[in-house]
């Protein structure tokens, strides 16, 4: 078999055929970045998510990015709320408000809303974490806010527990696990008030609004995953990095999963979250080993999820070892295709890996090609962030 017969350019009538392949329609159809701060892998990205809504009845779409600064850009797709500026601002982490087709998106978005009545939605998914941690100040207080009394613990008492953000989102925890209140006592009081408040929210389920449930089961999750995760902070054993891995890729996880209830979704974010096999990465003499969050959800969703790999042709100057999968998949004669990983698999004889100059590219583990459904490849990248 060639591997142009594996292929196909990458275009809307490409990711109809892709999809209509698949064993099921994807609930969750993952789109993966192999970088960061790709322009034209976000722009193919905006191509695609628009195919998707106008012709495979998705309404939804998610990005890595923290899930409560999330509910500035749904609100604002959903009512204008908000100016374009300040929503980009606010609404995203991890800088991803300054990608202009990230901007677009929400532009785009908003305009679709205001013309149909069948609404679309936004999400981020990540929690409000990178190594370090956000407070669970907003989560739990919003979540506080919800419920109805009388409640078991007063705002107050929260407020006295959490005492300053800044000693919750304090940096220097990542290195140093003796500067994470995580396993203090005022942090250990707050995991049992944040169980109360959760099981509070079970009872209450019945009075509260379609968007009140789905926002205080979003403000719970959090808060119980943040808890959790600055407990692990704290923590010096040789466990704690892959338990904090672990613990991320699982919020992400339960966020996917409740972004599913909404219908057929797009989730963008890096390969290696969406990825079916283990997460490997070495730290000093360890391999740590953990679950991404697509791991996770395939195992929930079964072949209602799908695996879209992202990987580049030449990088800014970097180009790809014609024995390796991206020097192979190069000779392809389309700038922008869609490739059958699966069958490449089968076609192709043991590519070499790659090694990349760039740092920020993870290239194609031609190991696990038979665990991707398919490759979104671009010939060439030339605007990286």
């Amino acid at each position: 078999m060639d591997i142009k017969d594996t292929a196909r350019p990458l275009d809307g009538a490409g990711v109809s055929a892709f999809l209509h392949s698949l064993p099921a329609k994807p609930l969750l159809l993952g789109l993966g970045e192999a970088r960061h701060f790709v322009g034209e892998l976000g722009e193919l990205r905006n191509e695609i998510f628009r195919h998707l809504v106008e012709h495979e009845g998705y309404r939804s779409f998610a990005i890595e990015s923290d899930c409560l600064k999330g509910l500035v850009v749904d609100d604002h797709i959903a009512t204008g709320a908000g100016t374009l500026d300040d929503v980009m601002e606010r609404g995203f982490s991890h800088n991803f408000g300054t990608i202009p087709a990230n901007r677009e998106l929400v532009r785009w978005m908003r305009a679709y809303n205001e013309e149909h009545d069948e609404k679309l939605r936004f999400f981020g998914f990540d929690g409000p974490l990178e190594y370090w941690a956000a407070s669970p100040r907003q989560a739990l207080t919003a979540l506080h806010t919800l419920l109805d009394g009388p409640l078991p613990h007063t705002m107050e008492t929260l407020d006295t527990l959490l005492g300053p953000d800044d000693r919750w989102s304090n940096e220097a925890t990542v290195m140093d696990p003796s500067q994470s209140i995580g396993q203090s006592a005022d942090a250990r009081r707050l995991r049992l008030i944040t169980d109360d408040l959760v099981a509070l929210l079970d009872t209450q389920t019945p009075r509260l609004s379609a968007k009140d449930r789905e926002r205080a089961a979003l403000y719970g999750r959090t808060a119980v995953g943040l808890l959790r995760y600055h407990h692990w902070m704290a923590d010096t054993s040789p466990a704690r990095v892959t338990r904090l891995s672990a613990l991320r890729d699982a919020m992400m996880a339960a966020n996917l999963r409740a972004v599913t209830e909404h219908g057929p979704a797009l989730v963008f974010t890096h390969n290696l979250h969406l990825q079916r096999n283990k997460s490997l990465m070495p730290l000093g003499d360890q391999l740590l080993e953990w679950w991404s969050a697509g791991a996770i959800t395939a195992a929930h969703l079964g072949d209602r999820y799908a695996f879209l790999a992202s990987a580049l042709g030449t990088a800014g100057d970097d180009a790809p070892p014609p024995d390796t999968v991206e020097g192979i998949l190069s000779t392809l004669p389309w700038d922008h295709s869609l490739i059958d990983a699966r069958r490449l698999a089968e076609t192709i004889a043991k590519p070499a890996p790659r090694t990349s100059r760039d740092f920020a590219y993870f290239p194609l583990d031609p190991a696990h090609l038979d665990t991707i459904d398919g490759i979104v490849f671009l010939k060439q990248a030339v605007r990286l962030g």
